[in-house]
């Protein structure tokens, strides 16, 4: 067993659906990283196999975002239950099933689900007032953002009950004095979402650095407006246009695609 990053490649041991979607989920993390979403080793992004019912992929808990590939990650049941990994030392983060297996389960329209703990993003999640409608990237979560209150970490099963009727059917939670997690159709879908969902923490952190007095919230019918504009079918499918371009945006730095690829 080995602490180490440097993996067999899994591209002749699995399907062509499974192995794209490897791809896709590696360089996620890659951009988790690159844009500053990560903590340290921990947190998690889980995505369905498309042809395997009921298994997910996930990360080995010990590697940092920018380290993970394709062939590094791990094979789990929706109850947790290893079934595929590297010869590693690292194993699973328990919270990583627990918060998404139940949300993958009860969800079946759910491909992706991300998990954060960015400095914005658990600035928000500790204010009463939660996520503000104060920018136009806010204002695509207006209505469409659900809360659940911190019931210290994430590892007992009897929680995921209780986060999902918190969940409903939004795709974006402020999990209070936590974090931010979003969930997707796809990859790319759900990694826009997160996005987007920090961003809007950021500048409303940004803000209210000027005092509460000093903000200017839309009115009602036009954050209503903007909202529905940005949700999904209504204009075009968001972040899948968005995804070539971040996948240039790793090309283009020297060894990240044959990387995370491998």
């Amino acid at each position: 067993m080995q602490y180490g990053t440097n993996f067999p490649s899994l591209r002749s041991e699995v399907s062509d659906a499974e192995w794209e979607e490897r791809c896709k989920l590696a360089a996620c993390y890659r951009l988790m990283d690159r844009y500053g979403m990560t903590d340290m080793i921990y947190n998690h992004i889980t995505s369905q196999i498309p042809d395997r019912s009921g298994r997910l992929l996930i990360n080995l808990y010990g590697l940092l975002y920018k380290e993970i590939t394709a062939s590094s990650l791990v094979e789990i049941d929706l109850d947790g239950q290893i079934h595929r990994k590297p010869d590693s030392a690292y194993g699973i983060n328990k919270s990583g099933y627990v918060i998404h297996g139940c949300i993958h389960r009860a969800r079946q329209n759910v491909h992706c689900v991300i998990h954060t703990h960015t400095r914005a993003g658990m600035a928000v999640s500790a204010m009463r007032c939660g996520l503000l409608p104060l920018t136009q990237t806010a204002s695509r979560f207006h209505g469409h953002i659900a809360y659940h209150d911190f019931e210290g970490p994430a590892i007992d099963l009897e929680e995921q009950k209780r986060l999902l009727a918190d969940l409903g059917e939004h795709n974006a939670m402020i999990l209070r004095n936590h974090g931010l997690l979003v969930c997707g159709a796809s990859v790319p879908q759900a990694f826009n979402l997160m996005y987007q969902l920090e961003m809007a923490c950021r500048a409303q952190v940004d803000a209210m650095g000027a005092g509460l007095d000093a903000l200017c919230i839309p009115d009602e019918a036009t954050l209503a407006r903007a909202a529905h504009l940005y949700q999904p079918g209504t204009r075009r499918a968001y972040g899948e246009l968005e995804w070539h371009a971040m996948l240039r945006l790793l090309d283009a730095e020297p060894g990240s695609y044959p990387s995370y690829a491998s």
